[in-house]
């Protein structure tokens, strides 16, 4: 079933809050039972079982990425990380950093949460909303100087270009 999310191939973290979504009948969400997570997880290629107690992991871990980026709290971030490590072991193909969580339904949860810590010491600052007044969605801004506005130009720019142009022709001269 192909996913019916307008903005897909953000990192994990940003995915994860991509999990909510508008559309003109309202705010959409994937993760309100186990087959929007099963959907989530092939999306992201991981192999976790899709049950009911990944699915809540899944959702907190979503809450405290969304409070994180809005700068609300880092409180709730901290205690989904506490679920798992960064194991280093040396393998035949030389050093390899795992993780290690201790309960598996925190695995997803745990690795998109792991996946925000990289992206905000990489790129700080480039974790951005949409700018458009009606879009909830996220994304990782990779445009060189670090201006990009929309999640997609195509959609949300366009939108916000037509409203200016339409603006200008009913009040010519403002």
């Amino acid at each position: 079933m192909p996913d019916s999310r307008p903005h897909l191939g953000e990192p994990l973290a940003v995915d994860l809050l991509n999990t909510r979504w508008m559309t003109p009948a309202g705010q959409q969400d994937l993760l309100t039972d186990v087959d929007g997570l099963r959907r989530w997880l092939a999306d992201n290629n991981l192999t976790a079982v899709a049950d009911e107690p990944t699915l809540r992991a899944v959702v907190t871990a979503r809450e405290a990425i969304l409070r994180t980026v809005r700068g609300e709290s880092i409180d709730d971030l901290n205690k989904v990380l506490e679920h798992g490590r960064i194991r280093r072991t040396l393998t035949a193909d030389g050093p390899a950093d795992e993780p290690d969580v201790r309960h598996p339904e925190w695995l997803p949860a745990w690795l998109a949460a792991d996946n925000l810590l990289h992206l905000l010491a990489t790129t700080p600052g480039r974790i951005k909303q949409c700018d458009h007044p009606h879009c909830v969605l996220w994304f990782h801004d990779t445009s060189k100087n670090g201006a990009r506005r929309w999640h997609s130009m195509a959609t949300c720019g366009n939108r916000a270009k037509a409203t200016r142009h339409y603006a200008k022709k009913a009040h010519p001269g403002s």
